[in-house]
């Protein structure tokens, strides 16, 4: 008969066996039992027995305990090899990389006097910090243990000079320096710039709660009710002349889809022209495009090709030299496409019936969708932003005051307007802007649609995208330097003045990028070490964050991006500074336009299966062109591979020092300070290092 046990047991076994295995295979194996009856009855047992039961206890605990060691020791070795390969990797791009300060194309938009200063000042903020670091560490194991703000400086009054020796008499006088001279007008940049923030953060506010509004009423422009008739007769229908142009240079990866698109709108075809302006400098781009064109005129669309001799003036004098041919007075309205706009087929039926009985509109703007959203974290980054421009700020401008920034394109003017606002000017890099804002006043009220969208493509690399941001950013100065007299003098309400100079110009082009940079890249870390200046913990944190959940309500599904969102703005705040630095006192070659590099990623698909499937009729000499075309895309694709690496300088720098400040506030116990500083400086570190989007050829 078995032996009887407790009813806990079972067996031969006092208790449930635990296996414990070691990662290490030098570890050897030990099998662990669960607390026997003996272990429970340590009263009723002799000495002996609760001596040994007190011994395995320990030594169960003794191999927990080294078992959570080993795990740690795992961890921390993992950390370590990846630290070591990072910097293994940054040690590469470095050595083979080149800076934003090699004279190249990359960096021909940037003006090489500003970027100068630029970086220097940011280096000195640099050293300046590092020497200061070193000088609070010596005093910190001196004895010098204070948080900020409330320093302790009992000793400086209390105890008479010469007691101490020569360091503690040096930092005393440094801190009595700081509290008389350097904290009070740092605070009082720092409280302005607080105040610029708050009223940046309520016009945000505002015009979420208005997109709010308009989501609930259901508000959105319904054009005037019409028959739609047979598209070539007309009848009962509204279909005026249109002219749609495509101005484009350099761009063959994607003058195919736009091409494409524009020639398959649905409308009739002896009331549309479409105009390819073309300001390519490379002959085999010309070719390409001309050839394209050509194929299409075989096919019965009505389209011409133009290519300026002199190219003065870049988008705008494209648009301007089209605009005076003689046939364009036969057209009523003009839509205007980017190289790598897709329109959908019904495009114009969607937007043009908004001009039916209503004169005095002059622009009818589509939003934008993007068909490389989701290719890498920058192009998730820049559809958060941009599809808050779109949904909010356009739309809400569009519904409440009938005035927003033209785009550029994916919009549709009404000649009348154009002509009537001086027609396209070449004085700034923003002619979409400055033609926009002349229309308006003049009178000419606009129509936002955000539910019509025309597909494009976002900037994959992160130099193409500062190239771009840096010309949005600099030609909005240039035109607020030039407009501000005419603003003035026009015939135009109060409210309507005062909503373009100050919220139109000053709080969303000049004060938001001024107040991200100055609050948090440079009053930020000097607070570190002027711990009696202060940022409440609110500035930092509590509100950005605030901010950035409402900026990324309109792209909801990118709300796992909210804090990359955060740090990238404030790291793209050194670009948008310097360009409107630039464009506010005409710095440098602010006038000078480049080109946003373009992928072609959402025509690849389309380009094999154009080249595969010929037109039935075609001329001669195009399909040894377009076989050409196919196999210079292919080696292109392969060349991918081989990308150079770029550093950007001014972003390393403000890196360093963001994380100079950030070990600085660990001798202040600054908590949340401590935070922001170092993610916001490896989020630095990882731009200047070019390690977000794709790289550029």
């Amino acid at each position: 008969m078995a032996p009887s046990f407790g009813w806990w047991a079972k067996g031969s076994l006092k208790g449930t066996p635990v296996v414990v295995k070691m990662e290490n295979p030098n570890w050897s194996m030990e099998e662990l039992q669960a607390p026997s009856e003996d272990d429970f009855l340590v009263a009723n047992t002799p000495t002996g027995t609760s001596e040994k039961a007190r011994g395995k206890n320990a030594k169960q605990l003794t191999w927990v305990l080294l078992l959570k060691a080993h795990r740690a020791a795992g961890c921390l070795t993992s950390i370590a090899s990846t630290l070591i390969a990072l910097g293994s990797a940054i040690r590469r791009r470095v050595a083979s990389g080149r800076t934003d300060a090699d004279n190249d194309n990359g960096s021909a938009n940037e003006n090489r006097s500003v970027k100068t200063r630029f970086y220097i000042c940011i280096k000195v903020f640099l050293w300046l910090s590092l020497l200061l670091l070193s000088f609070e560490i010596a005093a910190y194991f001196k004895g010098w243990h204070f948080g900020a703000p409330k320093l302790q400086l009992q000793s400086i009054f209390t105890a008479p000079f010469g007691v101490r020796d020569f360091f503690d008499s040096l930092y005393s006088r440094w801190v009595m320096i700081r509290v008389e001279y350097l904290a009070p007008p740092l605070q009082f940049l720092a409280s302005f710039c607080i105040i610029l923030f708050l009223i940046q953060s309520l016009d945000r506010l505002i015009l979420c709660l208005g997109c709010f509004w308009i989501r609930f009423k259901r508000i959105k422009p319904i054009p005037k009710q019409f028959s739609v008739a047979d598209l070539e007769s007309g009848e009962n229908g509204f279909f005026p002349m249109v002219l749609v142009q495509i101005p484009m240079c350099n761009e063959k990866e994607v003058y195919q889809q736009s091409i494409a698109a524009v020639c398959n709108l649905d409308w009739p075809k002896s009331k549309i022209l479409i105009q390819v302006l073309d300001d390519s400098d490379d002959p085999t781009t010309q070719l390409l495009i001309k050839e394209e064109v050509y194929k299409w005129q075989e096919q019965g669309v009505h389209i011409v090709y133009r290519h300026r001799v002199i190219r003065d003036g870049y988008k705008a004098g494209n648009l301007k030299s089209a605009m005076s041919c003689s046939y364009v007075k036969d057209y009523e309205f003009v839509a205007i496409f980017d190289a790598d706009f897709q329109p959908n087929p019904d495009f114009l039926k969607r937007t043009v019936p908004h001009f039916k009985d209503n004169e005095d509109v002059g622009l009818v703007q589509a939003r934008w969708s993007f068909v490389n959203k989701d290719e890498n974290l920058l192009t998730r980054l820049q559809n958060i932003n941009l599809s808050f421009h779109f949904e909010v700020e356009q739309q809400v401008n569009g519904v409440f005051i009938n005035f927003f920034g033209f785009n550029g394109t994916a919009g549709v003017w009404r000649i009348k307007a154009l002509e009537d606002s001086g027609g396209w000017l070449e004085r700034t890099t923003v002619e979409d802007m400055d033609i926009a804002v002349r229309a308006h006043l003049r009178g000419w009220k606009f129509v936002f649609l955000n539910d019509v969208e025309c597909q494009c493509e976002l900037p994959e690399s992160y130099e193409a995208y500062r190239k771009q941001q840096h010309r949005w950013h600099s030609g909005p100065m240039q035109l607020f330097r030039l407009c501000l007299p005419d603003i003035i003098r026009a015939k135009i309400s109060i409210w309507k003045k005062f909503n373009m100079i100050f919220l139109f110009f000053l709080l969303r082009k000049l004060i938001l990028p001024f107040y991200s940079f100055t609050l948090f890249c440079i009053i930020l870390p000097m607070t570190m070490f002027v711990p009696e200046a202060e940022l409440p913990a609110w500035v930092v944190c509590y509100i950005p964050a605030t901010m950035s959940f409402l900026n990324i309500l309109p792209a909801p599904k990118s709300f796992p991006f909210i804090v990359p969102y955060l740090l990238f703005e404030n790291t793209m705040s050194v670009t948008k500074f310097n360009a409107m630095i630039s464009g506010l006192f005409q710095l440098g070659s602010v006038y000078e336009w480049v080109v946003t590099k373009k992928s072609g990623r959402s025509s690849e698909g389309d380009l094999v299966s154009l080249v595969e499937k010929q037109p039935k009729h075609q001329r001669g000499g195009s399909e040894p062109n377009l076989d050409e075309l196919k196999t210079e895309i292919q080696q292109e694709q392969k060349a991918l591979k081989k990308r150079h690496n770029r550093i950007y300088t001014k972003e390393l720098a403000l890196a360093f020092l963001l994380l100079t400040a950030s070990a600085r506030s660990l001798l202040s116990a600054q908590g949340i300070h401590f935070y922001f500083l170092l993610f916001q400086g490896i989020s630095f570190l990882l731009v200047g290092l070019d390690l977000i989007g794709e790289q550029v050829l």
